[in-house]
Protein backbone atom coordinates (compact mmCIF):
# COMPACT_ATOMS: atom_id res chain seq x y z
CA UNK A 1 0.00 0.00 0.00
CA UNK A 2 1.61 3.36 -0.85
CA UNK A 3 2.35 5.91 1.74
CA UNK A 4 0.96 9.56 0.94
CA UNK A 5 2.47 11.99 3.17
CA UNK A 6 1.30 15.66 3.07
CA UNK A 7 3.26 17.95 5.09
CA UNK A 8 1.33 21.10 5.90
CA UNK A 9 -2.16 21.24 7.37
CA UNK A 10 -3.21 24.85 5.75
CA UNK A 11 -5.83 25.38 3.57
CA UNK A 12 -4.85 23.31 0.89
CA UNK A 13 -2.99 20.93 2.61
CA UNK A 14 -5.78 19.89 5.26
CA UNK A 15 -8.13 20.31 1.97
CA UNK A 16 -6.30 17.75 0.57
CA UNK A 17 -5.52 15.39 3.38
CA UNK A 18 -9.50 15.15 3.80
CA UNK A 19 -10.12 14.25 -0.16
CA UNK A 20 -7.51 11.98 0.17
CA UNK A 21 -8.59 10.01 3.10
CA UNK A 22 -12.16 9.97 2.09
CA UNK A 23 -11.55 9.02 -1.38
CA UNK A 24 -8.21 6.12 -0.93
CA UNK A 25 -7.85 6.60 2.91
CA UNK A 26 -11.11 4.61 4.18
CA UNK A 27 -11.09 2.31 1.28
CA UNK A 28 -7.81 0.44 2.31
CA UNK A 29 -5.97 2.19 -1.16
CA UNK A 30 -3.52 4.33 0.69
CA UNK A 31 -2.22 5.30 3.86
CA UNK A 32 -2.58 9.10 3.87
CA UNK A 33 -0.29 10.71 6.89
CA UNK A 34 -1.00 15.08 7.33
CA UNK A 35 2.12 16.24 9.64
CA UNK A 36 1.82 19.45 11.17
CA UNK A 37 3.77 21.39 13.98
CA UNK A 38 0.60 22.52 15.69
CA UNK A 39 -2.40 20.28 16.76
CA UNK A 40 -5.29 22.69 15.59
CA UNK A 41 -5.85 24.46 12.17
CA UNK A 42 -7.18 28.27 12.12
CA UNK A 43 -8.07 29.22 8.26
CA UNK A 44 -5.54 32.14 7.85
CA UNK A 45 -7.24 34.56 6.31
CA UNK A 46 -8.84 34.78 9.93
CA UNK A 47 -5.59 34.99 11.39
CA UNK A 48 -6.31 39.28 11.54
CA UNK A 49 -9.68 38.39 13.59
CA UNK A 50 -7.75 35.87 16.04
CA UNK A 51 -5.44 39.18 16.65
CA UNK A 52 -8.22 41.84 17.22
CA UNK A 53 -9.96 39.07 19.42
CA UNK A 54 -13.20 39.40 17.25
CA UNK A 55 -12.91 34.96 16.49
CA UNK A 56 -11.51 32.97 19.37
CA UNK A 57 -9.07 30.50 18.26
CA UNK A 58 -10.24 27.86 20.75
CA UNK A 59 -13.93 27.71 19.52
CA UNK A 60 -13.12 27.93 15.73
CA UNK A 61 -9.84 25.93 15.31
CA UNK A 62 -10.10 22.34 13.85
CA UNK A 63 -8.23 19.33 15.83
CA UNK A 64 -6.36 17.56 13.69
CA UNK A 65 -6.43 14.64 15.08
CA UNK A 66 -10.39 14.68 15.61
CA UNK A 67 -10.84 15.16 11.88
CA UNK A 68 -8.03 13.02 10.66
CA UNK A 69 -10.11 9.74 12.35
CA UNK A 70 -12.96 11.18 10.86
CA UNK A 71 -12.02 11.28 7.35
CA UNK A 72 -9.61 8.49 7.19
CA UNK A 73 -6.51 9.86 7.25
CA UNK A 74 -3.54 9.67 10.61
CA UNK A 75 -1.73 12.97 11.89
CA UNK A 76 1.60 12.71 13.37
CA UNK A 77 2.84 16.21 15.40
CA UNK A 78 5.94 17.02 13.61
CA UNK A 79 7.91 19.77 11.83
CA UNK A 80 10.31 19.05 8.95
CA UNK A 81 13.63 19.41 9.37
CA UNK A 82 15.35 17.34 6.18
CA UNK A 83 14.57 15.64 3.28
CA UNK A 84 16.20 13.05 1.82
CA UNK A 85 15.01 11.85 -1.86
CA UNK A 86 16.96 9.27 -2.78
CA UNK A 87 16.01 6.89 0.06
CA UNK A 88 12.29 9.10 -0.16
CA UNK A 89 12.43 9.80 3.84
CA UNK A 90 11.82 12.87 5.56
CA UNK A 91 13.05 14.08 8.68
CA UNK A 92 11.06 15.38 11.99
CA UNK A 93 12.45 17.30 14.05
CA UNK A 94 12.28 16.28 17.99
CA UNK A 95 9.04 17.46 19.81
CA UNK A 96 9.72 19.56 23.16
CA UNK A 97 7.66 20.43 25.64
CA UNK A 98 7.70 24.10 27.21
CA UNK A 99 10.40 22.91 29.95
CA UNK A 100 12.54 21.51 27.24
CA UNK A 101 11.87 18.07 27.89
CA UNK A 102 11.36 15.71 24.79
CA UNK A 103 7.93 14.59 23.67
CA UNK A 104 9.02 12.68 20.78
CA UNK A 105 12.44 12.11 19.32
CA UNK A 106 13.75 13.12 15.91
CA UNK A 107 12.56 10.45 13.55
CA UNK A 108 11.99 9.88 10.15
CA UNK A 109 9.03 9.09 7.51
CA UNK A 110 8.75 6.99 4.60
CA UNK A 111 6.96 8.17 1.50
CA UNK A 112 5.90 7.28 -1.81
CA UNK A 113 4.53 10.13 -2.53
CA UNK A 114 5.30 13.53 -0.91
CA UNK A 115 3.15 16.55 -0.25
CA UNK A 116 4.82 19.95 0.84
CA UNK A 117 2.06 22.55 1.80
CA UNK A 118 4.01 24.21 4.34
CA UNK A 119 2.87 28.04 3.32
CA UNK A 120 4.50 30.89 3.84
CA UNK A 121 6.07 33.49 6.07
CA UNK A 122 6.29 37.12 6.17
CA UNK A 123 9.23 38.49 4.30
CA UNK A 124 10.84 41.06 6.47
CA UNK A 125 12.60 42.01 3.23
CA UNK A 126 16.22 42.19 5.60
CA UNK A 127 14.37 45.58 7.37
CA UNK A 128 17.11 46.10 10.80
CA UNK A 129 15.03 45.74 13.62
CA UNK A 130 11.58 43.93 12.20
CA UNK A 131 12.37 40.41 13.72
CA UNK A 132 13.19 41.79 16.90
CA UNK A 133 9.86 44.79 17.17
CA UNK A 134 7.31 43.80 15.17
CA UNK A 135 4.89 40.75 15.00
CA UNK A 136 4.05 38.80 12.22
CA UNK A 137 0.39 37.14 11.64
CA UNK A 138 2.04 34.26 10.03
CA UNK A 139 0.16 31.69 12.18
CA UNK A 140 -2.11 31.15 15.54
CA UNK A 141 0.57 31.65 17.80
CA UNK A 142 1.33 35.05 16.43
CA UNK A 143 -1.68 36.20 16.21
CA UNK A 144 -2.48 35.23 19.91
CA UNK A 145 0.56 37.00 21.44
CA UNK A 146 -0.97 40.07 19.77
CA UNK A 147 -4.03 39.68 20.67
CA UNK A 148 -2.48 39.45 24.71
CA UNK A 149 -0.03 42.60 23.86
CA UNK A 150 -3.11 44.18 22.67
CA UNK A 151 -5.86 43.30 25.78
CA UNK A 152 -2.76 44.11 28.27
CA UNK A 153 -2.28 47.75 26.67
CA UNK A 154 -6.11 48.35 26.55
CA UNK A 155 -6.32 47.87 30.20
CA UNK A 156 -2.63 49.41 31.21
CA UNK A 157 -4.33 52.58 29.19
CA UNK A 158 -7.77 52.36 31.12
CA UNK A 159 -6.01 52.45 34.33
CA UNK A 160 -3.63 55.54 33.24
CA UNK A 161 -6.87 57.68 31.64
CA UNK A 162 -8.43 56.66 35.03
CA UNK A 163 -5.42 57.89 36.64
CA UNK A 164 -5.32 61.69 35.38
CA UNK A 165 -3.22 60.94 32.75
CA UNK A 166 -5.38 62.16 29.78
CA UNK A 167 -2.69 62.39 27.32
CA UNK A 168 -2.09 58.81 26.90
CA UNK A 169 -2.61 56.92 23.76
CA UNK A 170 -2.27 53.52 22.66
CA UNK A 171 -0.34 53.49 19.12
CA UNK A 172 -0.26 50.75 16.73
CA UNK A 173 1.71 50.81 13.77
CA UNK A 174 1.15 48.24 10.91
CA UNK A 175 3.53 47.82 7.97
CA UNK A 176 1.55 46.20 5.15
CA UNK A 177 -1.71 47.98 2.30
CA UNK A 178 -2.55 44.39 1.77
CA UNK A 179 -5.65 42.72 3.11
CA UNK A 180 -4.05 41.90 6.33
CA UNK A 181 -2.77 45.29 7.11
CA UNK A 182 -6.39 46.55 5.99
CA UNK A 183 -8.56 44.48 7.79
CA UNK A 184 -6.47 44.48 10.87
CA UNK A 185 -6.60 48.03 11.30
CA UNK A 186 -10.42 47.74 11.14
CA UNK A 187 -10.48 45.40 13.47
CA UNK A 188 -8.91 47.09 16.03
CA UNK A 189 -11.50 49.82 15.83
CA UNK A 190 -13.70 47.06 16.54
CA UNK A 191 -12.05 45.65 19.20
CA UNK A 192 -11.80 49.07 20.67
CA UNK A 193 -15.52 49.62 20.78
CA UNK A 194 -15.94 46.33 22.52
CA UNK A 195 -13.50 47.48 25.39
CA UNK A 196 -16.01 50.18 25.66
CA UNK A 197 -19.04 47.68 26.12
CA UNK A 198 -17.24 45.58 28.50
CA UNK A 199 -16.34 48.06 30.90
CA UNK A 200 -12.92 50.02 29.79
CA UNK A 201 -15.33 52.98 29.38
CA UNK A 202 -12.34 55.95 29.75
CA UNK A 203 -10.82 54.97 26.44
CA UNK A 204 -12.47 56.86 23.32
CA UNK A 205 -11.82 56.42 19.81
CA UNK A 206 -9.21 59.19 20.24
CA UNK A 207 -7.29 57.17 22.70
CA UNK A 208 -6.34 54.74 19.80
CA UNK A 209 -4.32 55.45 16.88
CA UNK A 210 -3.50 53.08 14.45
CA UNK A 211 -1.29 54.35 11.32
CA UNK A 212 -1.39 52.05 8.36
CA UNK A 213 2.13 52.30 6.56
CA UNK A 214 2.39 50.63 2.80
CA UNK A 215 5.71 51.48 0.71
CA UNK A 216 3.41 51.79 -2.68
CA UNK A 217 1.44 54.56 -3.91
CA UNK A 218 -1.77 52.73 -2.84
CA UNK A 219 -3.85 50.20 -0.57
CA UNK A 220 -4.59 46.90 -2.18
CA UNK A 221 -2.77 46.60 -5.22
CA UNK A 222 -4.24 43.71 -6.63
CA UNK A 223 -7.69 45.39 -6.62
CA UNK A 224 -8.89 48.67 -8.95
CA UNK A 225 -8.26 51.63 -8.34
CA UNK A 226 -11.82 52.43 -7.44
CA UNK A 227 -12.06 49.78 -4.95
CA UNK A 228 -8.57 51.30 -3.50
CA UNK A 229 -9.66 54.36 -3.26
CA UNK A 230 -13.09 53.19 -1.55
CA UNK A 231 -10.88 51.54 0.81
CA UNK A 232 -8.83 54.73 1.93
CA UNK A 233 -11.42 56.65 2.00
CA UNK A 234 -13.63 54.20 4.88
CA UNK A 235 -10.51 53.67 6.74
CA UNK A 236 -9.92 57.42 7.16
CA UNK A 237 -13.16 57.80 8.27
CA UNK A 238 -12.70 55.23 10.90
CA UNK A 239 -9.69 57.54 12.59
CA UNK A 240 -6.65 55.07 10.33
CA UNK A 241 -3.74 57.18 9.16
CA UNK A 242 -3.10 55.95 6.05
CA UNK A 243 0.74 56.08 5.12
CA UNK A 244 0.75 55.58 1.50
CA UNK A 245 4.12 55.98 -0.54
CA UNK A 246 6.35 55.76 3.05
CA UNK A 247 9.07 52.67 2.97
CA UNK A 248 10.27 51.50 6.36
CA UNK A 249 13.89 51.25 6.89
CA UNK A 250 13.90 49.78 10.26
CA UNK A 251 12.12 49.19 13.71
CA UNK A 252 13.08 49.75 17.15
CA UNK A 253 11.77 50.02 20.52
CA UNK A 254 10.26 53.42 19.97
CA UNK A 255 8.49 52.54 16.73
CA UNK A 256 9.40 53.05 12.93
CA UNK A 257 12.04 55.00 10.94
CA UNK A 258 10.90 55.60 7.68
CA UNK A 259 13.09 56.46 4.61
CA UNK A 260 13.03 60.10 5.27
CA UNK A 261 13.95 59.86 8.88
CA UNK A 262 10.08 60.15 10.03
CA UNK A 263 10.04 57.90 13.49
CA UNK A 264 6.62 56.87 13.78
CA UNK A 265 5.87 56.44 17.47
CA UNK A 266 4.02 52.73 18.25
CA UNK A 267 3.34 50.94 21.42
CA UNK A 268 2.80 47.74 19.05
CA UNK A 269 3.93 47.00 15.82
CA UNK A 270 2.69 44.43 13.04
CA UNK A 271 4.69 43.67 9.75
CA UNK A 272 2.31 42.59 6.96
CA UNK A 273 4.36 43.76 3.93
CA UNK A 274 5.26 40.49 1.92
CA UNK A 275 5.90 37.15 2.16
CA UNK A 276 8.27 34.29 1.58
CA UNK A 277 8.70 30.30 1.37
CA UNK A 278 9.74 29.09 4.98
CA UNK A 279 14.17 29.06 3.99
CA UNK A 280 14.10 25.79 4.61
CA UNK A 281 12.89 24.72 0.90
CA UNK A 282 16.16 26.58 -0.43
CA UNK A 283 18.55 23.96 0.83
CA UNK A 284 16.75 21.43 -0.51
CA UNK A 285 19.19 19.49 -2.94
CA UNK A 286 18.83 19.64 -6.57
CA UNK A 287 14.86 21.17 -6.13
CA UNK A 288 14.58 25.28 -7.88
CA UNK A 289 12.98 28.17 -6.12
CA UNK A 290 12.26 31.63 -7.43
CA UNK A 291 13.16 34.53 -5.72
CA UNK A 292 10.49 33.93 -2.80
CA UNK A 293 11.91 30.76 -2.15
CA UNK A 294 9.05 29.12 -3.43
CA UNK A 295 10.02 25.50 -5.22
CA UNK A 296 9.17 25.38 -9.11
CA UNK A 297 6.70 23.26 -10.26
CA UNK A 298 5.53 21.70 -13.10
CA UNK A 299 2.10 22.07 -14.67
CA UNK A 300 1.19 19.00 -13.14
CA UNK A 301 2.18 20.61 -9.74
CA UNK A 302 4.61 17.79 -9.23
CA UNK A 303 8.47 19.72 -8.59
CA UNK A 304 10.43 20.13 -11.05
CA UNK A 305 13.35 17.75 -10.59
CA UNK A 306 11.43 14.91 -8.92
CA UNK A 307 8.28 13.77 -10.14
CA UNK A 308 7.45 12.21 -6.16
CA UNK A 309 7.05 15.37 -4.64
CA UNK A 310 4.11 17.91 -5.09
CA UNK A 311 4.21 21.23 -4.15
CA UNK A 312 1.23 23.45 -3.38
CA UNK A 313 -0.17 26.74 -1.76
CA UNK A 314 2.31 29.27 -1.03
CA UNK A 315 5.49 27.53 -1.15
CA UNK A 316 4.82 26.82 -4.88
CA UNK A 317 5.89 28.27 -7.83
CA UNK A 318 4.17 28.16 -11.03
CA UNK A 319 4.19 30.68 -13.61
CA UNK A 320 1.37 31.41 -15.57
CA UNK A 321 0.35 33.18 -18.50
CA UNK A 322 -2.46 35.73 -18.14
CA UNK A 323 -5.56 36.94 -20.22
CA UNK A 324 -2.97 40.17 -20.92
CA UNK A 325 -0.80 37.48 -22.53
CA UNK A 326 1.81 38.66 -19.48
CA UNK A 327 4.12 35.98 -17.54
CA UNK A 328 2.96 36.16 -13.62
CA UNK A 329 3.33 33.93 -10.41
CA UNK A 330 -0.04 32.59 -8.72
CA UNK A 331 -0.85 34.67 -5.84
CA UNK A 332 0.10 33.18 -2.76
CA UNK A 333 -4.12 33.04 -1.59
CA UNK A 334 -6.36 30.47 0.05
CA UNK A 335 -8.07 30.24 -3.55
CA UNK A 336 -5.03 29.52 -4.87
CA UNK A 337 -4.16 26.53 -2.63
CA UNK A 338 -7.91 25.57 -2.51
CA UNK A 339 -7.41 24.95 -6.54
CA UNK A 340 -4.07 23.62 -6.18
CA UNK A 341 -5.05 20.85 -3.66
CA UNK A 342 -8.16 19.99 -6.00
CA UNK A 343 -5.13 19.62 -9.16
CA UNK A 344 -2.79 17.48 -6.84
CA UNK A 345 -6.02 15.04 -5.32
CA UNK A 346 -6.85 14.68 -8.95
CA UNK A 347 -3.00 13.83 -10.18
CA UNK A 348 -2.49 11.46 -6.74
CA UNK A 349 -5.89 9.77 -7.39
CA UNK A 350 -5.08 8.99 -11.18
CA UNK A 351 -1.37 8.19 -11.02
CA UNK A 352 -2.44 5.13 -8.69
CA UNK A 353 -5.32 4.52 -11.71
CA UNK A 354 -3.00 4.72 -14.24
CA UNK A 355 -4.00 7.37 -16.01
CA UNK A 356 -2.55 10.89 -17.28
CA UNK A 357 -2.17 13.25 -14.65
CA UNK A 358 -3.79 16.99 -15.23
CA UNK A 359 -2.33 20.04 -15.90
CA UNK A 360 -3.33 22.91 -13.15
CA UNK A 361 -5.57 25.84 -14.48
CA UNK A 362 -5.54 29.38 -12.57
CA UNK A 363 -8.61 30.72 -12.16
CA UNK A 364 -8.79 34.43 -10.48
CA UNK A 365 -12.20 34.35 -8.86
CA UNK A 366 -11.34 37.46 -7.41
CA UNK A 367 -10.37 39.51 -4.41
CA UNK A 368 -12.45 40.55 -0.91
CA UNK A 369 -11.51 42.71 1.82
CA UNK A 370 -13.79 43.05 5.02
CA UNK A 371 -13.71 46.16 7.03
CA UNK A 372 -14.79 44.22 10.33
CA UNK A 373 -18.09 44.74 10.59
CA UNK A 374 -18.13 48.19 9.34
CA UNK A 375 -18.15 47.10 5.48
CA UNK A 376 -16.84 45.68 2.90
CA UNK A 377 -15.16 45.69 -0.95
CA UNK A 378 -14.23 43.52 -3.51
CA UNK A 379 -14.21 42.02 -7.08
CA UNK A 380 -15.24 38.65 -8.33
CA UNK A 381 -14.27 37.21 -11.46
CA UNK A 382 -15.69 33.70 -13.16
CA UNK A 383 -17.65 34.31 -15.73
CA UNK A 384 -20.16 36.83 -13.64
CA UNK A 385 -19.73 39.47 -15.74
CA UNK A 386 -17.16 40.65 -18.73
CA UNK A 387 -14.50 42.12 -16.62
CA UNK A 388 -15.64 40.73 -13.29
CA UNK A 389 -18.13 42.87 -10.70
CA UNK A 390 -17.63 45.44 -8.41
CA UNK A 391 -19.16 44.63 -4.76
CA UNK A 392 -19.45 46.79 -1.66
CA UNK A 393 -21.08 47.34 1.74
CA UNK A 394 -23.70 44.04 3.14
CA UNK A 395 -23.06 42.54 -0.39
CA UNK A 396 -19.45 42.26 -0.75
CA UNK A 397 -19.70 41.38 3.21
CA UNK A 398 -21.72 38.37 2.23
CA UNK A 399 -19.21 37.18 -0.19
CA UNK A 400 -16.73 37.48 1.99
CA UNK A 401 -18.33 35.29 4.81
CA UNK A 402 -18.91 32.61 2.20
CA UNK A 403 -15.81 31.95 1.21
CA UNK A 404 -14.46 30.85 5.20
CA UNK A 405 -18.12 28.87 4.34
CA UNK A 406 -16.87 27.14 1.44
CA UNK A 407 -13.58 26.11 3.25
CA UNK A 408 -15.16 24.83 5.87
CA UNK A 409 -17.49 22.21 3.34
CA UNK A 410 -14.40 21.17 1.78
CA UNK A 411 -13.26 19.73 4.92
CA UNK A 412 -16.45 18.68 6.57
CA UNK A 413 -19.20 18.87 3.70
CA UNK A 414 -22.08 20.72 3.29
CA UNK A 415 -24.32 19.30 5.64
CA UNK A 416 -21.64 19.84 9.11
CA UNK A 417 -20.78 23.35 7.32
CA UNK A 418 -24.71 24.64 7.67
CA UNK A 419 -24.59 23.24 11.46
CA UNK A 420 -21.67 24.73 11.81
CA UNK A 421 -22.45 28.52 10.35
CA UNK A 422 -25.81 27.85 12.62
CA UNK A 423 -23.66 26.83 15.51
CA UNK A 424 -21.96 30.12 14.91
CA UNK A 425 -24.98 32.66 14.69
CA UNK A 426 -26.07 30.93 17.99
CA UNK A 427 -22.76 31.63 19.84
CA UNK A 428 -23.70 35.29 18.34
CA UNK A 429 -26.20 35.58 20.93
CA UNK A 430 -25.33 33.94 23.82
CA UNK A 431 -21.19 34.07 24.10
CA UNK A 432 -19.37 37.31 24.24
CA UNK A 433 -19.08 39.15 20.99
CA UNK A 434 -14.99 39.87 22.38
CA UNK A 435 -12.57 37.97 23.02
CA UNK A 436 -11.30 39.37 26.40
CA UNK A 437 -8.13 37.43 27.76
Amino acid sequence: MQDIVIVGGGAGGLELATHLGRKLGRRGKARITLIDRNHTHIWKPLLHEVASGSLDADLDAVNYRVHAHRNGFQFELGTLCGLDRTRRCLVLDALVDDTGEEILPRREKHYDQLVLAIGSVSNDFNVAGVAQHCIFLDNPAQAQLFHQRLVDRFIRLDRELESGQSDRRLRIAIVGGGATGVELSAELFKAREWFSTYGLRTITPAHLEVTLVEAGPRLLPALSERISEGVHRELTKLGVTVRTATAVVSAGPEGLTTKEGELIASDLMVWAAGIKAPPFLANIEGLETNRLGQLLVEPTLQVKGDPAIFALGDCAGYAFTGDDGEQRWVPPRAQSAHQMASTVAQNIRRELAGKDMQAFQYKDMGSLVSLSEYSAFGRLMGGLARGGISLEGKLARLAYVSLYRMHQAAIHGWPRAMLLAFTDRINHFIRPRFKLH
